[in-house]
């Protein structure tokens, strides 16, 4: 199936203002300002970037199909939103967080010998655990966290061994510590198939929002089932290893020490807050300014928090592109703590990337701002070599 984009609503990147879909106020607007005074929260120093809640939907109307979520919707992932939402009082949620974020530690302090079992440089480290992979804007390894990534929907999302050969980072089979840490994999699947089942109950809703906005040929459910037929997503458990204050010191004042800046290209990411612990004992997050930052549509910086029992979701380069800019995705990178209280202390949080297959085909209209270095005007791309160019690119990039 091919999904035809049409002309965007967008024609700049999604950091610089933009004109506006018909009817509405100017995308040059969508600055810190525009954020309802409800949801700002007050800084404790001026010099820092505001900080903002998200928008929240209880889960009781998320769950009603025929709610009209609209309003809430457009504040949160529309052309003036934040490109995130989250979603109140999830059944079991709580729960399932704690019980795979508890294990982070355990499968990071793995002996050596055994993690290098769990690694599969064949699909770049896209299964299984990765450490000291990845490079941080500066160039430098980040050998500050360890990831351990699996699909918690299919073990095995193809036997076609052409596949496997073509999309390696999405269709080789899942690694598990089945000897080592055999509660992972039950953890890591609970938690990931509910963030799953509500992802796709928000993904209804901003169908419709998108339907409502005269978008002719936009299919209803285009998202929905887009995400529901899909073999392709990801989840990552993130463990953040504790640092001594002098190794803080490399990075102080940088918003982006922790995560860099950078725009998820699948369409809905599921986010959990971080678990923070100190010598095995969890405790609160230890810097206020530490958290998930995110440029607006003007390109300024604020700092985005929820609750600790409220699910996040993000959109993604990929979702913006079928919904023509009715629905935004933003920049985002992490901050870590600092100073005296940070040291010793390590982070554990999961991201859950859920994405097109790697053979849904999408139409690239010349409007699209994304990649077009990359991209010819019109050109149709399967998901999976659209992600094979942006990962391209990206090496390239941190060569």
């Amino acid at each position: 199936m091919v999904v035809e984009v049409g002309s965007a609503v967008r024609t700049q990147p999604t950091w610089a203002p933009a004109a506006a879909p018909r009817g509405r106020g100017s995308w040059g607007q969508a600055s810190v300002a525009t954020v309802p005074a409800a949801r700002r929260v007050r800084c404790r120093a001026m010099e820092r970037p505001p900080t903002v809640r998200t928008v929240t939907i209880p889960f009781a109307d998320l769950k009603e199909r025929d709610k009209d979520l609209g309003d809430k919707i457009e504040e949160g992932l529309g052309p003036h939103g934040l490109g995130i939402i989250s979603i109140a009082d999830v059944p079991d949620f709580s729960e399932l967080r704690k019980s795979l974020l508890r294990l982070a530690p355990r499968i990071a302090n793995l002996p050596e010998d055994v993690k290098k079992q769990l690694e599969d440089p064949d699909s770049s480290y896209n299964f299984g655990w990765s450490h000291g992979k990845e490079k941080l804007e500066s160039g430098k390894l980040d050998t500050f966290k360890g990831s351990f990534y699996a699909n918690p929907i299919l073990d095995v999302p193809t036997t076609d061994d052409v596949l496997v050969s073509r999309y390696p980072s999405y269709c080789r089979p899942n690694i598990w510590p089945t000897d080592s840490l055999p509660e992972l994999g039950i953890a890591f699947k609970a938690l990931g198939k509910l963030m799953m089942e509500v992802g796709l109950m928000l993904a209804h809703h901003c169908d419709r929002y998108v339907t409502r906005q005269g978008v002719g040929s936009y299919d209803g459910d285009s998202l929905e089932q887009t995400i529901a037929h899909s073999r392709c997503h990801k989840g990552r458990l993130l463990y953040y290893f504790p640092r001594q204050l002098r190794q803080q010191t490399e990075q102080v004042g940088s918003v982006s020490s922790w995560c860099g800046w950078h725009t998820d290209h699948g369409s809905l990411t599921g986010l959990t807050s971080g678990l923070f612990t100190k010598n095995s004992v969890e405790i609160p997050c230890p810097d206020s300014a530490a958290g998930l930052y995110i440029r607006t549509r003007d390109n300024q910086v604020v700092k985005v928090v929820f609750d600790e029992d409220q699910l996040a979701y993000q959109i993604g380069e990929t979702t913006e592109i079928l919904s023509r800019g009715y629905l935004c995705a933003t920049p985002h990178c992490v901050q870590a703590p600092s100073g005296e209280n940070a040291s010793n202390v390590d982070r554990s949080t999961f991201a859950l990337f859920m994405q097109p297959d790697w053979d849904e085909k999408l139409k690239f209209p010349s409007e699209i701002p994304y990649h077009q270095e990359l991209i010819p005007p019109n050109e149709t791309l399967t998901f999976g070599e659209y992600s094979k160019r942006l990962m391209n690119k990206y090496y390239q990039a941190t060569m």
